[in-house]
């Protein structure tokens, strides 16, 4: 009767409130990484070089970065649902204005400013995983909402390629101008929905019969006094844990390696061969079908056997071993599948990587955990665009840029491998923010 009970609540909760954060994801993405499509055109009309567009996309993870625990601290505060509706209406604007840009100066600016808008965004959505699915459900739910980073581009790499090819020279305008301003708009209606839907937490629930809502709020109370508790954790405890700094160190490696691919894929699909804009959306669609694929296999698998970190590891190890036969493969054959084996394996890890962070946590120091360690994760978010970009241009080809990446996957997968057992770390139970905030 019980596992009757339990089955029907996470499956209530899962259908709930998976699939809208899932779109919601969707959309974060296509507006984050619509730009490197619009780079096959924009680059040329604005007379940017390689390292100009590289610096422009990486700058974003400066505003993400900067602003991040303080955005997961405000969800924390205010409630995810009215947080983050916010962000979502204020990146639907700031990527909409990128559709105006003339200049190379606007273009770091507002890509900075998407990068403050979004601050919290993908971080606040896994606190608030936590908040309603116990561990042992968490890979999977993390999975649904984390695989929309992949089927963004599968899906958002052929609607830019179509987008910026019809709307072309419509009423004068650039086609990557009107794809970038179509692009923005469901953000700003889809945060409007968000503050009907969500519901902050769990005792809230309405929507969740009386039985199936004391089971929750029971299992998440009980699975919480199993961490150790420490009164008044301050900001600075957390900071010091060894843990976040072992996951941080991780996460700047794989995000290194991650958007290193993502925003430069269609540039080097490009690069293998002749195509038009429209067949390599298509063509750069098939790399992140496998990573969507990959991530809910290997997310399963891990729930499955309860085992996170040498998931991780082999993943990386995969990605890496990956892109490093692309950079000397020359045919365009064997190079597009090795990119789906790269996407495959760097995507494979992403959704067990955000449930190891949540495992160590509870309460609100889950927010302020997870936020840090992506805010000093998006070091590398800065670095694998910008790199690349200064490769390509002092090599002319992509070659060394995807050996680069290939080493940070390497050095991700090592550091995985070798990250300690949870047992050894101070486990938070926090609610009260005041005790979080930083001093």
């Amino acid at each position: 009767m019980e596992k009757s009970l339990e089955a029907l609540t996470i499956s209530r909760i899962y259908r709930r409130l998976v699939p809208l954060l899932f779109v919601l994801l969707i959309i974060n993405y296509l507006d984050r990484v619509n730009i490197g499509f619009a780079a096959l055109r924009m680059n040329q009309d604005l007379g940017f070089s390689a390292s100009v567009f590289g610096l422009g996309a990486g700058i974003f993870f400066v505003g993400y970065a900067l602003f991040e625990v303080p955005s997961n601290i405000m969800l924390y505060k205010f409630g995810a649902r009215i947080w983050i509706a916010r962000i979502m209406v204020t990146w639907g604007l700031v990527s909409a204005g990128l559709a105006f840009v003339h200049s190379q100066t606007a273009f770091y600016v507002l890509r900075f400013l998407l990068g403050v808008a979004e601050a919290g965004f993908i971080p606040g959505v896994v606190a608030y995983l936590a908040y309603w699915f116990p561990v042992r459900y968490r890979s999977r739910a993390n999975a649904g909402v984390i695989m929309a980073t992949a089927i963004a581009s599968a899906i958002g790499s052929p609607v830019s390629g179509l987008l910026m090819h019809s709307l072309e020279g419509v009423n004068g305008i650039a086609g990557w101008r009107w794809m970038l301003l179509l692009e923005a708009a469901p953000a700003v209606l889809l945060g409007l929905f968000t503050l009907v839907w969500l519901t902050d937490r769990p005792e809230r629930a309405a929507w969740l019969p009386a039985d199936q809502r004391k089971w929750l709020v029971d299992e998440l109370a009980s699975e919480a006094a199993k961490f150790v508790r420490t009164a008044d954790l301050p900001f600075r405890k957390i900071v010091t844990m060894s843990r976040v700094w072992s996951l941080s160190a991780l996460f700047v490696c794989f995000l290194t390696a991650f958007y290193g691919v993502l925003l430069w894929l269609p540039q080097i699909v490009k690069h293998m061969g002749t195509m038009t804009d429209v067949q390599v959306g298509f063509v750069s669609a098939l790399p992140f079908c496998c990573a969507a694929l990959s991530m809910f296999l290997v997310a399963r698998h891990s729930d499955k056997v309860g085992e996170r970190k040498l998931h991780i590891a082999i993943c990386m190890a995969i990605g890496g071993l990956a892109l490093l036969g692309c950079a000397f493969v020359t045919q365009p054959v064997f190079g597009l599948i090795l990119l789906c084996v790269a996407a495959a394996g760097i995507w494979g890890c992403l959704a067990i990587f955000w449930t190891l962070t949540g495992e160590f946590l509870t309460g609100a120091a889950v927010a302020i955990g997870i936020a840090l360690i992506n805010t000093i994760g998006q070091v590398g978010g800065l670095l694998g665009p910008w790199l690349v970009g200064v490769i390509r241009d002092f090599t002319g080809n992509f070659s060394i840029a995807l050996i680069v990446l290939a080493g940070a996957a390497f050095l991700a997968s090592l550091i995985a491998f070798l990250l300690p057992e949870r047992s050894g770390d101070i486990v938070v139970e926090g609610d009260d923010l005041r005790d979080l905030a930083p001093d």
